[in-house]
């Protein structure tokens, strides 16, 4: 029998393993989610809604666990991982709130003898793929909305952190949700493919990276359906001459190496206006200096080993590329301990005497290291921002509140931050261009993805 093996990036050991779902046992799933998703959708929103609320009073319950779990599978500080919990409980709560309006009857102009309207139906079964760097905040993007509309839901989570995946399916259970409506799959990339190709699927939401979102986009394209792509990003900061020092340091650092950098909405370049440059660099490469490093099971670690070697090695590979075209460190090798290749465990690491011919400014990094680089207007922030592929977020750091919100107007990008970053509000839409992604999850707009619009055009008796 083919298994997932789960191998924590803390020591190598494999804390679990998992049968691979092949094709008989997904057909199976897929016709179990077609049933229930039709009582499902038959069932008033209020209770859709309390079932859902539900399900976030579980996952509280078991928070302290998640949070151990997370440190063993993906290597997630213990000192952290209940925000985790928290971002979760928001996203649900504010997604059971926006529910009733969101997927509320949208009535026509009145006119005489007619009723008309349009109603928003959930589209079926659908299939959410997630990805381990912030598991349960991808995961419940998708799912709590699609459940909310009345759809049934396979989720895949990555062979990374499948226990995730598990924790969602007990919390359901404990909310009680109908059998069959949300449903675990634990299944190989040829599995996955299997499930977005088959007619039985109706909706695939993916988070992971750009050849992945291809990969979805080629098993789907014989097939009508919607894809929704969060394909990562290389998000700029851009801190102005007027900008408060102490919080803009503060916050972008953290922005960039929190979760050892494994963000897709990540701080992954910086830009400082050239007249506060020298301060900055200079205070955040403090901030980086003191970073704890080690075991995330230690409650004094801040930054805890990247997922796998291999995703380390190729964190190491852009700083080598970039030292080699100029690029000059800030940490020093007697900053941390000896960085070993193949390790998991990666110093941060903070470079100057960058530019956008190096990879560090211009691919996605997905790690602990960030490049800074002076501009003298904001013209030219603009225009360097805006030199990538991707637009998933960008910030702006100022005290002036109009004139950041023209610059954010010329940003090609989905979210545009002012003196905050790496931040999901789920009152908003979360939405990417570009190589991005496409598609929007979180708001009230999220709810549009999942359901179709239906007109109804009566015409009443006399």
């Amino acid at each position: 029998m083919r298994e997932i093996s789960v191998v924590s990036p803390i020591d190598g050991s494999v804390i679990a393993r998992r049968p691979i779902a092949g094709p008989a046992e997904l057909d199976r799933r897929i016709a179990a989610a077609r049933d229930a998703q039709r009582d499902w959708r038959r069932t008033p929103l209020a209770e859709r809604a309390d079932v859902c609320s539900r399900f976030a009073d579980a996952m509280d319950a078991m928070r302290d666990d998640i949070v151990l779990e997370l440190a063993r599978q993906m290597g997630r500080p213990v000192r952290y991982g209940a925000g985790e919990v928290r971002g979760l409980l928001e996203r649900a709560r504010t997604m059971v709130a926006l529910a009733p309006d969101a997927l509320a009857d949208i009535e026509a102009a009145p006119i005489s003898g007619f009723r008309r309207f349009i109603r928003r139906e959930p589209l079926g079964v659908v299939f959410s793929v997630a990805a381990w760097n912030y598991p349960y905040l991808i995961a419940v993007n998708s799912v709590i909305p699609a459940i909310l509309s009345g759809n049934s839901v396979l989720l895949k989570h990555s062979s990374q952190t499948p226990l995730c995946a598990e924790r969602f399916a007990a919390a359901f259970e404990r909310a009680g949700l109908p059998p069959g409506v949300f449903q675990v799959v634990h299944t190989d990339h040829g599995g996955a493919e299997h499930l977005v190709s088959h007619p039985g699927i109706d909706y695939v939401a993916f988070t992971g990276s750009v050849s992945g979102g291809q990969a979805i986009q080629r098993a789907a394209r014989e097939r009508f359906i919607a894809t929704g792509l969060e394909l990562g990003g290389k998000d700029p900061a851009y801190v102005r001459a007027d900008a408060d020092m102490d919080h803009a340091v503060e916050n972008v650092v953290d922005g960039a190496y929190f979760n050892s950098g494994q963000s897709c909405c990540a701080v992954e370049r910086i830009y400082i206006h050239r007249s506060r440059f020298e301060e900055f660099v200079e205070r955040a490469a403090a901030l980086v200096r003191a970073y704890q490093v080690g075991n995330p099971l230690d409650a004094e670690t801040m930054l805890g080993p990247m997922v796998r070697g291999s995703a380390a090695d190729g964190v190491r590979a852009q700083i080598a590329e970039a030292l080699t075209r100029g690029a000059r460190p800030l940490i020093g090798p007697g900053d941390f301990p000896e960085d070993v290749p193949g390790s998991p465990y990666l110093a941060p690491q903070l470079l100057v005497d960058v530019d956008h011919s190096m990879q560090i400014m211009s691919e996605e990094t997905f790690g602990p290291v960030v490049g800074v680089m002076p501009v003298d207007s904001d013209s030219e922030a603009v225009a360097l921002m805006n030199d990538s592929r991707y637009g998933l977020t960008a910030s702006i750091w100022s005290r002036d509140v109009e004139h950041s919100l023209q610059i954010a107007d010329d940003l090609e990008t989905g979210t545009v931050f002012l003196n905050r970053c790496d931040y999901l509000d789920p009152a908003l839409a979360w939405v990417g261009v570009k190589d991005s992604g496409r598609g929007c999850t979180l708001s009230r707009v999220g709810f549009e993805q999942l359901t179709r619009p239906k007109s109804f055009h009566f015409r009443l008796p006399t």
